[in-house]
């Protein structure tokens, strides 16, 4: 491992000096569940660390009117047992136990993982599926970038170099909505072989959908909105053939690789299966079934 310098930043300001600074020879430490093994592999060689860990105030979980806004600091655990997130994001704090051991949950941060850009990442997916927003700082200010625009290719985020994630933002869904994620792997905790994010609305309880997206992950160079597979069931009254076709729609979208894990036929599969079933759970919540 090459040798680096490590800095303790004390603010948000003090953080975005350092980086604008450093520029790409430095590397921000958020948790290091995802850095640390880079480091270890020498796949990537910074100069400077700049751990943000000691920087206050980027670890909230605060109502933001109508939204809810966490800090990116904010550790998996936390929104994985927060009582407001299972009354309002049922489908975050399930994503959150299947995410790596509690022992990762307890000190790996939702920031850092979104920021990682991992396309076989839990909560990108799951994020995206709620319309969320993540806010980047730098010292030429701050501006917020729809988590939907923010993956721009494998292990690469939309920040620009000198910028820093410092919060998310989701919206409070509105009634008859509901949202499920389930991601297939080895073992549980294990990184996705494919998973699916559903988020639904409904005009009425037994009427069409109002809204809805599908979110794909692990399946592509980042997260994949399903939107041919939304066109399915947009404005429609859900029955199971076209819960079939939206899966077989989600299925045709992927673009999955064959590896270890299983063949693109298999994770094509998953896809078809998981994100049919998944739109199904979604629409029991939004009944309030």
């Amino acid at each position: 491992m090459r040798p680096f310098k490590y800095l303790e930043p004390k603010t948000v300001e003090e953080a975005c000096s350092m980086l604008a600074e450093h520029g790409e020879e430095a590397k921000l430490l958020a948790g290091g569940q995802s850095l640390i093994p880079l480091l270890q592999q020498r796949l990537i060689s910074p100069g400077y660390i700049i751990n943000l860990k000691g920087v206050p105030g980027l670890d909230h979980l605060r109502n933001g009117g109508d939204s809810l806004k966490l800090g990116a600091l904010t550790l998996h655990r936390a929104v994985e047992t927060s009582p407001v997130i299972k009354a309002r994001f049922p489908m975050l704090s399930e994503m959150e136990r299947t995410l790596g051991s509690v022992q990762i949950r307890n000190w790996g941060t939702l920031g850092g993982n979104l920021c990682h850009a991992d396309p076989g990442g839990d909560p990108g997916p799951a994020l995206i599926a709620l319309g969320a927003s993540v806010k980047a700082a730098s010292v030429r200010g701050e501006r917020w970038i729809d988590l939907e625009d923010f993956f721009r290719d494998y292990l690469t985020s939309g920040l620009a170099p000198d910028e820093i994630l410092t919060e998310i933002e989701a919206p409070y869904p509105p009634p008859l909505s509901g949202g499920a994620f389930h991601k297939e792997s080895v073992r549980l905790g294990d990184m996705a072989i494919a998973s699916t994010a559903a988020y639904v609305v409904l005009e009425g309880k037994d009427g069409p959908v109002k809204d809805l997206r599908i979110v794909l992950g692990a399946v592509g160079s980042t997260p994949l909105r399903a939107g041919r597979a939304e066109k399915v069931l947009r404005g429609q009254r859900v029955t199971d053939e076209l819960l079939r076709q939206a899966g077989e729609a989600a299925a045709a979208e992927a673009h999955p690789t064959s590896d270890i894990n299983g063949s693109e036929e298999y994770k094509r599969e998953m896809v078809r299966v998981v994100t049919r079933n998944m739109l199904r759970e979604a629409l029991q919540r939004a009944r309030g079934e």
